[in-house]
């Protein structure tokens, strides 16, 4: 016995596409190529505007792409020596100090500023100073934004603040 022939949906739509020809279908949105008009691009320019645009767009091109710079090692180490002793002056302070709202003020500013500047360093990740210190901001900052300027750390977290510190220091001393 012969067995019938399985017409599948890819076999049907072959069979289709076979015994139809493909019409082409007019889009209404697009103009009739015959009433388009195109308009050529004098040169030189005539307009102040295209002269401005077309001297910019051969200076962007010509212009070499310019990587931002990075920190050089001994900046990195600079700005990582003061932000440590920032932390440590404003732990030092007492909560009744009059000056501990500038100096928590003046702390966020200097710790937002060098996570801003050396977060991007893919150099710098993978160095242990560099987490330890970011650690160490990351803890002082989020107290600081949680409980008001004048709420004094928690001794277990200060002292782990300090060991980060520290450690972030051998490093750099290290040079790693």
């Amino acid at each position: 016995m012969a067995s019938p022939t399985v017409i599948t949906p890819t076999a049907a739509a072959a069979v289709a596409a076979a015994s139809k020809p493909f019409l082409l279908v007019k889009s209404k949105l697009t103009p009739n190529p015959t009433t388009t008009t195109t308009t050529a691009i004098a040169w030189p320019p005539t307009r102040r505007r295209d002269l401005i645009i077309s001297l910019s767009t051969g200076f962007l091109l010509l212009s070499p792409v310019r990587h931002a710079l990075a920190a050089s090692d001994e900046e990195y180490a600079k700005e990582t020596a003061e932000a440590i002793e920032k932390i440590r002056s404003t732990l030092t302070l007492d909560k009744n100090d009059p000056n501990i709202a500038a100096a928590v003020a003046e702390l966020r500013d200097i710790s937002n500023g060098w996570v801003a500047k050396y977060r991007k360093e893919k150099t710098l990740l993978s160095r242990s100073s560099f987490r330890e210190m970011y650690s160490a901001l990351n803890a002082v900052s989020g107290h600081y934004i949680s409980f008001g300027p004048t709420a004094p750390i928690p001794a277990k977290r200060k002292q782990r603040i300090l060991e980060e510190m520290d450690t972030a220091e051998k490093a750099l001393s290290r040079g790693r």
